[in-house]
C-alpha cells in the first residue's frame, strides 16, 4: 500500500488512559497530537473518531438500560474529543470537532459537505458521539466516517503491532500476520474490530491497518506508505 491522501484514525479511549488505566494521560495525548501534526504536515487529510472507554463501558453496566448507557458512552467519546482538540490546538493543529449528537455550545454537528470543506481547508477533523445511534460500538462510527470522507484507509490504534490469531498477551506463541481478509477475521473471531465494522469494510472494499499506538508517530509512517502493522483488506 502506498502514501495515503486521506485517513481515519481509530483511537480508543483506553489508548487516552495510558497506564493509569481511566482518565486521561496528557503525556499520550502530548505525544498523540505531535504525531497528527507530523502526518498532517505530509499533506495528509486526517478525520478521528475516539473512543470513551477510559470513562464509560456501557456493556459492563448489566443492571442498566442498553439504550441509557450507550448514550453516556456517547458523552464519554464527546469529552475525550474536546481533550484531544485542545491538545491539537496547543499542537499548532487547526481542527474541528463534528459531534453525531447535538451538542452546539461545545460541537458542530456532523454534516457531510461541512466536514469534507474542512479537510480540504487542511483541518484536521475529530468526530464524537459514535454514530449518534444506540448499539453501535466507536468501530462501525470510524468505518462509517471514513467512508463518509473517502478516507483511503482506516488506521486502527491498538496496544500491540498487529492482528494475531490469538492473544498475544496471554499467549507467547500467537503468530502475527502481515495481511489479512475480511473473511478470516470475521471467521476466525479475532476480535480486532466488531463484525459490524468488519461487514462494512468489506461490503465497500475499505482497508483497515492495525498497528500500535505506544509509538504514535506509527501514524505519520504509515500514511506516508510505510509497511507497518496489518493490512485487512
Amino acid at each position: 500500500m502506498g502514501g495515503l491522501q486521506t485517513i481515519l484514525l481509530k483511537i480508543s479511549g483506553e489508548a487516552l488512559a495510558g497506564e493509569q488505566g481511566r482518565g486521561i494521560d496528557n503525556d499520550i495525548l502530548s505525544k498523540l497530537s505531535l504525531a497528527i501534526k507530523q502526518t498532517h504536515e505530509l499533506g495528509v487529510r486526517i478525520g478521528i473518531v475516539v473512543g470513551g472507554g477510559n470513562f464509560w463501558r456501557g456493556r459492563s453496566s448489566t443492571h442498566m438500560d442498553r439504550v441509557t448507557a450507550d448514550h453516556m458512552g456517547m458523552l464519554a467519546t464527546t469529552m475525550n474529543a474536546l481533550a484531544l482538540a485542545d491538545a491539537l490546538d496547543q499542537a499548532g493543529v487547526e481542527n474541528r470537532v463534528q459531534n453525531a449528537v447535538q451538542m452546539q455550545q461545545i460541537s458542530e454537528p456532523f454534516i457531510r459537505k461541512r466536514a469534507i470543506r474542512h479537510l480540504e481547508k487542511g483541518r484536521v477533523l475529530v468526530f464524537a458521539g459514535g454514530t449518534g445511534n444506540p448499539y453501535f460500538t466507536t468501530d462501525s462510527a470510524a468505518v462509517l466516517r471514513g467512508l463518509e470522507i473517502n478516507a483511503d484507509a482506516i488506521l486502527k490504534a491498538t496496544k500491540v503491532d498487529g492482528v494475531y490469531d490469538k492473544d498475544p498477551v496471554k499467549f507467547p506463541d500467537a503468530v502475527k500476520y502481515d495481511q489479512i481478509s475480511y473473511a478470516d477475521v470475521l471467521v476466525k473471531n479475532l476480535g480486532v474490530m466488531d463484525a459490524t465494522a468488519v461487514a462494512l469494510c468489506r461490503d465497500n472494499n475499505l482497508p483497515v491497518i492495525v498497528f500500535d499506538i505506544g509509538n504514535p508517530i506509527n501514524i505519520a509512517d504509515i500514511a506516508a506508505g510505510k509497511k507497518i502493522g496489518t493490512v485487512i483488506s
